[in-house]
C-alpha cells in the first residue's frame, strides 16, 4: 500500500543503506543514453534534463525512503521521508511518533541542506504540499490526519482525530494528499480507506465530500494524489483504476483521462499554463511507463520525462512530483531513496 514497487524490489535490484557504487563502461553508456530524458511518444528529446549533484547531502548521509516533495515560493524544497518507519504488510500501523526528522529542506538552486525539522512530529507521512502562503501541509496515514505547519515549522492546524479512522466530517481513513486552491479551500484525497475527496473551507470547516469505491465514472479506487488548477478544477489520481478524473470545485464530474502510462499513476500537479504533470511508477521493459508524464489541458500526452532505472535522470520507484515557480521539476523516488531536480 505504501509503494507499488515493494513487491518487485528483490527481483530487480538490491537496495541497502550501504550501497557500493562502481563506475563501469556499461553504467557510463546507460547514463549517456538516459540523460537528458527522452520522450517515448515523439522520439524527440524532452526539454527537461536532470541537474547532476543535486541535492548536496552531508558527508556520509543518505536519504531514507522519500515519500513526497514540495516547493515554496523561495525555491526551498521540502523532502518528506519515512525516517525508517515501515508500512506493515498486515496488522495495525505503528502510531508512535517517528524518533527521527522526517522533513528535510534544501535550497532548490544550490542543493544545499538548509534545515531538518524536529523529530517526533509524524508517524507515517505520505504526502506534502505548500500553499500560496508558504504553509506546509502533510498527510499522515497512521494518524489519519492532515497537519498544517507554518513555514517555520509551527503546527497551525490539524484535521482528523489522531489514530482514529472514520468516514465523517471529522475523520479520515489513511489520507494520501492535500491540495489548496487559491481561495484557500482545502481538498483532501481520503484515499486508502474511504475512496473519497473531502473539501474544507479556508477556516477548516467541513464543506462536502464526494466519491465512492468503484470503477464507474466519478467513482474512485484509491485516490492517491490530487491538485487544483488556477481555474478551480480538481485533478485526482484514481490510482487503482489507472486514470485521472477531473471535477469542478463542488465535485461535479468534468472529464476522465485514460492513457497506458496512467496504469501506474501516483501523484499530480498542475502548472500555471494548464499543463498537468503526473508522476508514474513502472518497471523496465519495452512498455516502460516510468516517468513524469506531461499532459495538455485537454488530456493529451505532450512528453514524458525520465525512464526506469537508478542513474541520474531515471526513476526506480517514482512516487511524487512538484513544480517550482522557476519552472524546475522535482521528483521523489520512494524505494530509490532520492529526490531529483530537472530543468529546461
Amino acid at each position: 500500500m505504501h509503494s507499488r514497487l515493494d513487491a518487485r524490489v528483490g527481483r530487480h535490484f538490491s537496495i541497502s543503506d550501504h550501497m557500493t557504487f562502481r563506475v563501469s563502461l556499461l553504467s557510463l553508456l546507460l547514463f549517456v543514453v538516459a540523460s537528458p530524458a527522452v520522450s517515448q511518444r515523439s522520439g524527440n528529446r524532452s526539454p527537461y534534463h536532470v541537474v547532476h549533484e543535486w541535492p548536496q547531502l552531508p558527508f556520509n548521509a543518505m536519504l531514507n525512503e522519500v515519500s513526497a516533495v514540495a516547493v515554496d515560493s523561495h525555491e526551498h524544497v521540502f523532502v518528506l521521508t519515512r525516517g525508517g518507519r515501515k508500512w506493515p504488510d498486515e496488522g495495525p500501523m505503528d502510531t508512535t511518533a517517528i524518533a527521527k526528522s522526517t522533513v528535510l529542506v534544501f535550497d532548490g538552486r544550490s542543493g544545499r541542506l538548509i534545515s531538518t525539522w524536529p523529530n517526533g512530529i509524524l508517524a507515517l507521512p505520505h504526502g506534502i504540499t505548500v500553499d500560496d502562503q508558504d504553509n506546509v501541509w502533510i498527510t499522515d496515514v497512521a494518524w489519519h490526519q492532515v497537519l498544517k505547519f507554518s513555514h517555520d515549522r509551527k503546527l497551525l492546524k490539524t484535521l482528523g482525530q489522531r489514530g482514529v479512522a472514520g468516514a465523517d466530517a471529522k475523520h479520515f481513513d489513511k489520507p494520501t494528499d492535500v491540495a489548496i486552491s487559491h481561495d484557500g479551500a482545502v481538498y483532501i484525497s481520503d484515499g486508502y480507506g474511504n475512496n473519497r475527496i473531502v473539501k474544507f473551507g479556508a477556516d477548516g470547516s467541513f464543506i462536502k465530500a464526494w466519491g465512492t469505491k468503484g470503477a464507474a465514472t466519478g467513482q474512485l479506487d484509491l485516490p492517491h494524489g490530487l491538485a487544483v488548477s488556477k481555474d478551480g478544477k480538481v485533478y485526482v489520481v484514481d490510482r487503482s483504476n489507472g486514470r485521472i478524473q477531473v471535477f469542478d470545485s463542488e465535485g461535479a464530474h468534468l472529464a476522465l483521462w485514460r492513457d497506458s502510462t496512467l496504469k501506474s499513476a501516483q501523484a499530480v500537479k498542475v502548472a500555471p499554463d494548464g499543463r498537468v504533470y503526473v508522476a508514474c511508477a513502472g518497471e523496465p521493459g519495452s512498455n516502460d511507463r516510468t516517468g513524469v508524464v506531461i499532459f495538455d489541458a485537454a488530456g493529451k500526452v505532450i512528453e514524458k520525462v525520465g525512464r526506469f532505472g537508478n542513474y541520474d535522470g531515471q526513476f526506480y520507484d517514482l512516487h511524487w512530483v512538484a513544480l517550482s515557480e522557476s519552472g524546475a521539476l522535482y521528483t521523489a523516488d520512494f524505494a530509490g531513496r532520492r529526490v531529483l531536480k530537472f530543468v529546461r
